[in-house]
């Protein structure tokens, strides 16, 4: 086994750098990699969150929002841990009754759709002020709030791909090109929100059979299976792989963004995206601080940092990436997140037969 609507369109500005853009860290700002705790708070006033977000990336937010209520006299010190966003699913499910956290920050909001069905998360509607959110980004009871947007894109490697002979992928059929044998890298999707989004909509947009038997023949190219959806990214980078399947934004920071020699193209026909999430984790502590928190990552300061990671804000007043895309340049499909939700574990178990993994 290998290891390791329409209405979206005009309501969200997708915000995409042009194609050739540009461990734990200390106390008190927190973090780390994959189930490693952050830093631990000297204060009265803490934090504690699961974070699906790349580590790095995670930092920015964290460190700014600690500047930001220390500055007001209300210190707060953030307490993290790192997870892919099916990890935070698995962990809270696990913790059910008697969470660790309080707060989840990040992921596709199918995972969090599945964490609502199963009564692990606590409604909160937080104070938008400025603008409002689509049904679409939102749960109907409140139960998670989206705060960004992204699309599914492909990240290849220049000189391998000249090596091979291939152009960039300009639909999801070119990836199963023979010359791409043991040269794509994905993740899994019982591990990786990434993966599961690609999963979900290449279910909706090809259906559910056509889907799998897509998938069993990718399998064939795959040199190896991940449990972040963005660390195929680096390995594309770095030449271990001539192309990957993942979130534009991370292919656009940790590829190009890292002077790796990565091309950024989308398929041709149709893409997947997400509505990335937060939201209270039922029972969990630190209900008054992650509720404050939430407020503040729907304004204009906090959205505007998005920036920094190519990242689409949903606050329509918010800074953006230089360098943008519009939407109408993608073909989006109508993806239902409320029905990937509600079919997450089935259909993460037909892959599973379907591949072996």
């Amino acid at each position: 086994m290998k290891a390791i609507t329409t209405r979206l369109r005009y309501l969200l500005v997708l915000l995409l750098a042009a194609a050739w853009v540009a461990g734990p860290c200390r106390a008190p700002s927190g973090g780390g990699d994959d189930a490693e705790a952050g830093g631990a708070s000297s204060g009265p006033r803490v934090l504690r969150v699961y974070s699906a977000l790349d580590p790095n990336e995670t930092k920015i937010y964290f460190s700014e929002y600690e500047k930001y209520t220390a500055a007001r006299g209300e210190p707060v010190k953030m307490q993290w841990v790192r997870l892919s966003s099916g990890g935070v699913l698995s962990r809270v499910t696990q913790e059910k009754g008697k969470p660790s956290m309080g707060l989840w920050f990040g992921g596709p909001s199918t995972d969090f759709i599945d964490a609502a069905q199963n009564g692990l998360l606590e409604p909160y509607r937080p104070a938008i002020k400025g603008f409002s959110l689509d049904p679409q980004m939102h749960d109907p009871k409140w139960r998670w709030t989206g705060f960004y947007f992204g699309a599914i894109g492909f990240a290849s490697n220049r000189n391998m791909l000249e090596r091979l002979g291939l152009d960039p992928p300009q639909s999801w059929k070119d990836l199963l090109d023979p010359r791409y044998e043991n040269n794509v890298s994905v993740a899994y999707p019982y591990q990786s929100g990434t993966a599961y989004t690609v999963l979900s909509s290449l279910a909706q947009s090809m259906g559910e059979g056509p889907a799998l038997d897509y998938l069993r023949a990718l399998d064939r190219n795959v040199h190896h299976y991940n449990k972040s959806g963005s660390a195929c990214v680096t390995q594309a980078g770095l030449g271990e792989v001539a192309a990957c399947v993942a979130f534009s934004h991370d292919i656009l920071k940790k590829g190009p963004g890292q002077g790796f020699p990565v091309a950024l193209s989308f398929p041709a026909d149709g893409t997947g995206f997400e509505i990335g999430a937060m939201a209270l984790i039922k029972n969990g502590p630190d209900h008054d601080e992650a509720r404050r928190f939430m407020n503040w990552a729907l304004g204009r300061q906090a959205q505007s940092l998005m920036q920094q990671w190519y990242r689409i804000p949903l606050n329509p007043h918010a800074e953006r990436a230089q360098g943008i895309v519009p939407a109408t340049e993608l073909n989006l499909i109508r993806y239902d997140a409320i029905k990937a939700g509600k079919d997450k574990r089935r259909l993460i178990e037909e892959w599973r037969l379907a591949t072996g993994q």
